[in-house]
């Protein structure tokens, strides 16, 4: 009978193991350090060691016994990693494109530069507003590609129902000045500048390889569209994009054996525009519909799921990752950072949210189609109000029709009568749409409608330019994560609103998801559980 092989054991280089939870907890945040879970051989008790030496032990050897081990663990190295050499990352971590501007470009750069990749909020910006960001992200970083050794940046492209002319006119923008990565947002269908943008420059080599110019991030949070982005697109598109020289022949031919996206950003519940879903219900669902199409399409090329939503704490981001995201999206806590293009006093409110302070308010860009968005209730009365502009304008066929209580409180929420506010209204819309100017003059309601957008439209400006006299109407995009991160920041250096910084905040989400997977991992080794020799509150704490 073969002799049982000698049991493992660890020997410190430095300092001894630690066995009380004090001295533990410590230890746990050495992610990039190997580790040993052992076992007091005199005890009883669990231990950890940090770096130290594995050895066979035997009659009279020296050493702890060894339950189980853990390699070094980087920040760096949570997610998928083609997600970095694809994009040029250093971490799996995307700071995602807050509208009307406020992921500024500083916030852009500031993330680029150190290793993470941002997304410039143009969504809701004049054509030329987002040239002169895209300029500016291009002077200070260049063209992001990352093949040439360019840091990793893009911007905003959202569906724009109400105005085709402005989506085809950014995409035109982003196609010409050579922008290499969008965040395709509110899209609930294909549409031509979107084809237009994600298949212009792709090519095969002699390898049979083909290369991408264009990324782009399918910002998802419904089956039925991401599939739309997960299969190639319609034949008939194609089609109309090669009869009107959009496209080549070649890159038609491309685009019907690839998916529009290979980067998803699965939303979760989160500020703006939302369904509220929790992230453990969508994500694997988007999981599994994903591996389904890769299989039935016979996809060579990866096609990465990032998590979004509620990502405000490092427990967050750690439990996405388990989840299997490729990398995680954070926006709600930018936007309470100092780069955010939010006013002081619209930061200053969202640095006292707590977790129910958020409430669903109708959307300026899709009112008349019911979307909501997730804004913050604490400090303002904007959702409360704009609720009951949407109820005014589903119970009424035009402005004129409304009771003089009714006509009372939109003139002063407008503070100006109806007429004065149409022809405001008008002037604006002439300048950026005429169509839709024609269109109101001959639709009542349309009219109606483009009024009490302004207000909807107006207030997230007034909450960004911090106007004092609007501050109880601030349209303030928020979700649930940021209270969860004021609670983590508590008692902090980042609890001040002046402390927070995009490049600090996100290095601390991903060090404390690193620490928790670490932990997660030590609890994992040996038999039985830690919580037989110490509390599981302390461990976890």
């Amino acid at each position: 009978m073969s002799a049982a092989p000698a049991p493992l054991v660890w020997n410190p280089t430095h300092a001894p193991p630690a066995f009380h939870p004090a001295a533990v907890l410590p230890l746990l945040a050495s992610v990039r350090k190997p580790a040993a879970v052992v076992r007091d051989p005199q005890t009883g008790a669990l231990g950890l060691g940090l770096d130290g030496q594995l050895g066979f032990g035997g009659p009279g050897a020296a050493g702890w016994p060894v339950l189980g081990q853990l390699p070094a663990l980087y920040p760096e190295w949570l997610g998928n990693r083609s997600f970095g050499e694809v994009h040029g990352a250093r971490f799996a971590y995307v700071q995602g494109a807050m509208a009307n501007g406020i992921a500024t470009t500083d916030m852009v750069i500031a993330m680029s530069r150190a290793g993470f990749l941002g997304f410039f909020g143009a969504a809701g910006l004049h054509p030329d507003q987002v040239a002169a960001g895209v300029t500016r992200l291009q002077t200070a970083l260049g063209d992001g590609d990352v093949a040439r050794g360019a840091p990793t940046w893009g911007c905003n492209f959202i569906h724009s129902p109400n105005e085709p002319a402005i989506e085809a006119q950014v995409a035109d923008l982003y196609i010409r000045e050579g922008v290499r990565r969008i965040s395709a947002a509110a899209f609930m269908g294909l549409t031509e500048p979107l084809i237009r943008y994600a298949y212009t420059g792709v090519f095969e080599d002699a390898d049979g390889r083909v290369h991408r110019r264009n990324a782009v991030f399918a910002k998802i949070s419904r089956p039925e569209v991401a599939r739309r982005f997960l299969e190639p697109p319609p034949t008939a598109m194609l089609d109309k994009l090669v009869a009107t020289g959009q496209l080549t022949a070649e890159e038609a031919r491309l685009a019907a054996r690839l998916p529009v996206a290979e980067d998803y950003i699965v939303e979760s519940d989160s500020g703006g525009h939302t369904d509220n879903r929790p992230l453990t219900a969508l994500f694997p669902t988007i999981q599994r519909l994903r591996d389904e199409i890769v299989t039935e399409r016979g996809y060579r090329r990866p096609i990465r799921l990032g998590a979004a939503g509620g990502i405000g704490t490092p427990n967050a981001a750690a439990a996405a990752f388990s989840l299997g995201a490729d990398f995680v999206l954070t926006g709600s806590v930018n936007q309470a950072c100092i780069e955010s293009g939010l006013s002081p006093r619209g930061r200053d409110l969202l640095c006292q949210a707590g977790l129910a302070d958020v409430i669903m308010a109708p959307a300026a860009d899709m009112f008349e189609m019911g979307v909501e968005v997730q804004v913050l209730r604490r400090g303002t009365m904007f959702a409360v109000r704009g609720q009951r502009l949407y109820e005014l304008y589903r119970s009424h066929p035009s402005l004129g029709s409304l009771s003089a209580k009714d006509r009372a409180f939109v003139e002063k929420l407008l503070k100006q009568s109806l007429e004065d506010a149409w022809e405001s209204t008008r002037a604006f819309w002439a300048g950026r749409d005429p169509a839709e100017v024609e269109k109101a003059e001959r639709d009542p309601k349309h009219q109606m409608a483009l009024v009490f957008r302004a207000y909807l439209g107006q207030s997230s400006k007034w909450a960004i330019a911090g106007v004092a006299d609007r501050a109880v109407d601030y349209q303030i995009w928020c979700g649930p994560a940021q209270g969860a991160f004021n609670a983590w920041a508590r008692g902090t250096f980042l609890e001040p609103a002046q402390n927070r910084t995009v490049v600090q905040v996100a290095r601390n989400l991903m060090e404390g998801a690193a620490v928790i997977t670490r932990a997660v991992f030590t609890a994992e080794r040996g038999p039985g559980s830690w919580s037989e020799v110490w509390n599981d509150d302390y461990f976890y704490a």
